[in-house]
């Protein structure tokens, strides 16, 4: 059987046969393609060869059941040799490593698994691919929040949740809600979702892709196949000035490029409507003193609801909220229905997540805010108040002077802390705002504890990766929370203690009172005593 690149009617872009398959790597995504794979051995796959790369316990243990299934397995690869029809290619191997270049090389197509998972798809579904620096995942899951609000047969796929091919071989969903990265977007050839959502664009991800161009090239791949989707939507944050530079090319080029778009804010913020800035047909912004989230899309105006109506804080979450609501009301939702979602759906773990208090002071985990951009966006959540912010962890080694500058506007003091401490230390040498130097996270949040006065805030944002001391950023948050219950429950018992050793003092001034109190006098003088004695047992408890 040899590879056979006729479509098959009921899906997106998928050939009768896949012919020869190669796997690149034996990550979340690189195994439910070898699964998917091997199930379609002998029918619509002639041969799975995959390179798996680290010999891990797990990777190898996937392996052996793989060779069980007739797949061809080896490790430790640096270049790929052979030819295969189709290479699917994880998330993790860099475009521009040496086996990345070897297997496309040896590949007559290489694909990461959401274009694969795509063209596999039923060809009547919907997808809603979502990409940015920061804010994917709180705006995909608020997006399929709000299409089950709906009654839509909605799923939270790709960085979240399962993996789209997961999503796409369990048969249940109409509408994908994909969390796409740039490592993704970067091997995607016929990619073409319905709506297409770019929240923002700030450097990250430079090792990966070697230079801010690649990785800014990567995420705008999301538009290169929309004119292929009858009634395609592109939904750009106009307040990014990368993606507003997009927005302005697309108002340039309209009829050309195929496909509708609606700006979401303007330069001067979410207030400002395109509508009227650029003539725009369709916009996404706030409007008026209450703050109303409104989309005007297709000649219709949708108002939501206000933005304090919210449960997630921050503008960043607004600008999140607004794109959210658009790409519903593209696919067919309800404005009661977008509104219910809107106003009905919480802050994800390790986002601006409120995680205990101790001795009054609150703490908050954001370990997602693993780049500067993010950190920025937590801090201005907090204004007017100023919270006491960790930093640190994996440096980036992005540029900190803006971090700086914000953080001497809206922080406290500043904990630098982990393998970047001595950095980010180093960067606010002259600023004037207090800083202090921890080695690990535990230290860190002890010297922020040792710092902090009641109802001050206690923020992790890091605006670094996790891999010096934790294995991923959800990792650190739930450190970082375990270490916040385990302070709390201390102070907890601290204080009972203290009130105990109080008490005899309480009681004796109690008993010096009654001593005093005339017979005359006694019933209300009682009364007193009692209110006190009360009080007391009130501070105990």
């Amino acid at each position: 059987m040899a590879a056979d690149a006729t479509i098959i009617p009921t899906t997106k872009q998928a050939p009768a046969c896949w012919g020869r398959v190669l796997i690149l790597g034996l990550g979340k995504s690189g195994r439910i393609a070898a699964h998917y794979c091997l199930s379609l051995l002998g029918k619509r796959v002639d041969s799975v060869r995959i390179a798996a790369g680290a010999r891990t316990k797990e990777a190898l243990a996937f392996a052996h059941d793989c060779e069980q299934r007739g797949a061809h397995v080896t490790f430790d690869d640096s270049r790929v040799e052979g030819s295969f029809d189709v290479c699917i290619a994880s998330p993790g191997i860099s475009e521009f490593s040496e086996l990345y270049v070897s297997a496309r090389a040896a590949s007559r197509e290489i694909m990461s698994e959401v274009e694969f998972a795509w063209r596999e798809s039923d060809r009547d579904s919907r997808w809603i691919a979502i990409t940015g620096t920061n804010g994917k995942t709180t705006t995909t899951a608020l997006t399929a929040h709000i299409l089950q609000q709906a009654g839509m047969r909605a799923r939270a796929v790709g960085n979240i949740g399962d993996t789209c091919l997961a999503a796409v071989m369990a048969h249940d969903t109409d509408v994908y809600v994909a969390e796409v990265s740039s490592y993704q977007l970067a091997s995607t050839i016929h990619f073409a979702p319905n709506v297409a959502v770019i929240l923002n664009i700030t450097p990250d991800h430079l090792t990966w892709h070697q230079t801010h161009e690649n990785y800014v090239a990567a995420k705008f791949r999301i538009h290169a196949n929309l004119n292929q989707t009858p009634g395609a939507l592109a939904v750009l944050n106009a307040v990014d000035e990368t993606v507003r530079a997009q927005v302005r090319t697309l108002a340039h080029a309209t009829e050309q490029c195929g496909f509708a778009y609606i700006p979401v804010g303007t330069a001067a913020g979410l207030a400002g409507d395109m509508r009227t800035t650029c003539g725009s047909e369709n916009a996404a912004f706030i409007e008026g003193s209450d703050r109303w989230l409104t989309v005007a899309l297709a000649k219709e105006q949708h108002r939501l609801c206000r933005a304090d109506d919210l449960l997630i804080p921050g503008e960043h979450n607004v600008s999140n909220a607004l794109a959210a609501a658009t790409a519903c009301i593209a696919v067919g939702a309800s404005d009661d229905a977008v509104t219910r979602g809107l106003t009905t759906f919480t802050a994800l773990s390790h986002r601006l997540e409120a995680c205990g208090t101790i001795r009054g002071v609150t703490c908050y985990d954001d370990s997602k805010a693993t780049n500067v951009d993010a950190t920025l966006k937590a801090l201005a959540a907090f204004s007017p108040r100023r919270p006491i912010v960790l930093l640190g962890g994996s440096d980036k080694f992005t540029d900190l002077t803006v971090l700086v500058q914000e953080a001497c506007r809206h922080c406290k003091t500043v904990v630098c802390f982990g393998a970047a401490g001595e950095r980010f230390a180093r960067a606010f040498a002259d600023a004037p705002l207090p800083v202090v130097r921890a080695a690990h996270l535990a230290d860190a949040l002890d010297a922020a504890l040792d710092i902090a006065h009641a109802d001050d805030i206690v923020l992790l944002s890091p605006a670094c990766a996790s891999f010096d001391e934790f294995t991923s950023y959800e990792h650190r948050g739930d450190v970082f929370k375990a270490l916040v219950a385990e302070r709390a429950q201390a102070s907890a018992k601290d204080h009972v203690a203290q009130v105990s050793a109080d008490a005899p003092a309480v009681h004796e001034s109690v008993e010096n009172q009654s001593a005093h109190i005339s017979a005359k006098n006694q019933p209300t003088q009682a009364s007193a005593v009692n209110r006190v004695a009360q009080e007391s047992a009130e501070d105990t408890l």
